[in-house]
């Protein structure tokens, strides 16, 4: 059910989905530009709401060093709508209900709580260059200190390449 073969270095998968508003949101339309692709489990729950809003208090830092910053959950357009409101969110939310994006970065999986099985969001995120290559994959991500990982991560990369 899920793709275990992405590693970084090898191309990212395209996808297309809609953000909160409806409009097609594609891999290609970040092209020459680095992307924070990150996967969450549920729109208005604890977590998911403080890793949106560590993003959103980061994007201006992400921008400076030519990132966008893109969160993907299985939550309906309306259900984006209303995180977004509810937060005043700024990083880009799209929805993945058929969940086809999440089982191709290999994020839909099997999960445990209380004794049930069921299929869920594992928390993750891939670092995507201008290329359009996985730099760097985090995965089961604890929220704490993610952000801060992420940046010293991407601003490892381009002072490497610079």
């Amino acid at each position: 059910m899920t793709e275990k073969n992405l590693k970084e270095g090898i191309k990212a998968p395209a996808f297309k989905l809609p953000d909160a508003d409806g409009n097609a949101v594609s891999l290609a339309d970040y092209k020459g530009k680095w992307l924070v692709l990150y996967f969450y489990p549920k729109d208005n729950t604890s977590g998911c709401t403080t890793e949106a809003l560590d993003f959103t208090a980061s994007l201006p830092q992400f921008r400076e060093l030519n990132a966008e910053v893109v969160g993907i959950s299985p939550d309906s357009c309306k259900s984006h709508q209303k995180f977004i409101s509810n937060h005043s969110l700024a990083v880009r939310l799209l929805s993945d209900e058929s969940k086809e994006v999440l089982q191709k970065y290999g994020v839909w999986q099997k999960k445990q709580m209380y004794g049930k099985e069921y299929f869920g969001v594992v928390r993750s995120t891939f670092l995507i260059d201008p290329d359009g290559k996985i730099k760097k994959i985090w995965e089961k991500v604890k929220v704490a200190g993610h952000i801060e990982e992420v940046m010293t991560t991407l601003r490892g990369f381009i002072e490497k390449n610079s």
